[in-house]
């Protein structure tokens, strides 16, 4: 064999191996009660899921999701259903290039005041409404200002989704003043509150990516972060972050 042609499938073999493990890095192959991953698997972090709540909304949403594509970023979205009518396309959007869709209610109620009935209205009215236009009922739940009853927590039929840094960018639209939060308090497993309904909100959004970034972490969506955690996550049980085993 010439020395072009070792050369050459040296080469080719590199770029394989590179692209698998890319591959099984990024893509949303983990959906809830699926095995987790054996923490010998486990590549380098440190990790941060971003996530978002009460979207989507075309004009900035949209907007959002060009900008983590251009960075190779995957975000979770926790969606409204008074928000999923005319905007199916950012959602089959949001799917195909690898975000994960949660529930976030259908109408922004507090699940620490409904009952049975009114949770069904809130909750699984939405599942069932994503499942038709994605084809699948695995999501996970946020409910909305984290607050839920136990007697909710057993309805859920999900994995309860919190955060660990908020810099409530609701009440503002100081994206300097949300960026320094989060980068003040953001650990390795972290899970980032944000909104994709405000341009001050991407705008945070952004900054921190690319800051976080630059200081190696790695952005992965909340049901990559359980499976490079090793963790199955459980129905009706809150979660804050992940953070390594070894904490």
């Amino acid at each position: 064999m010439s020395k072009r042609s070792t050369i050459l499938r040296t080469g080719i073999s590199g770029f394989l191996l590179t692209a698998l493990a890319a591959l099984w890095l990024w893509y949303p192959q983990y959906r809830a009660g699926r095995p987790a991953l054996a923490p010998a698997q486990l590549p380098d972090g440190p990790f941060v899921a971003l996530t978002f709540d009460d979207g989507p909304r075309a004009s900035t949403t949209s907007v959002l999701l060009d900008e983590l594509s251009r960075r190779g970023v995957h975000a979770t979205f926790f969606v409204i259903g008074e928000n999923v009518a005319g905007n199916e396309d950012l959602l089959l959007r949001m799917e195909r290039e690898g975000h994960q869709i949660g529930l976030h209610t259908f109408h922004h109620r507090s699940l620490a005041q409904v009952n049975g009935a009114d949770f069904y209205a809130e909750v699984d009215k939405l599942r069932e409404s994503l499942s038709e236009l994605l084809g699948r009922e695995d999501f996970m739940l946020r409910p909305p200002f984290g607050m839920i009853t136990p007697a909710n927590r057993a309805r859920a039929g999900a994995p309860i989704i919190l955060w660990s840094v908020d810099p409530e960018d609701w009440s503002d639209t100081d994206s300097d003043r949300q960026t320094a939060l989060i980068l003040d308090n953001i650990t390795d497993g972290g899970i980032i509150l944000l909104h994709d309904i405000y341009p001050s909100s991407v705008e945070t959004a952004l900054r921190v990516v690319d800051e976080l970034m630059a200081q190696g972490y790695r952005f992965v969506t909340v049901e990559e972060l359980f499976a490079l955690r090793g963790v199955t996550p459980e129905n009706g049980t809150e979660y804050r972050r992940l953070p390594p085993a070894e904490e």
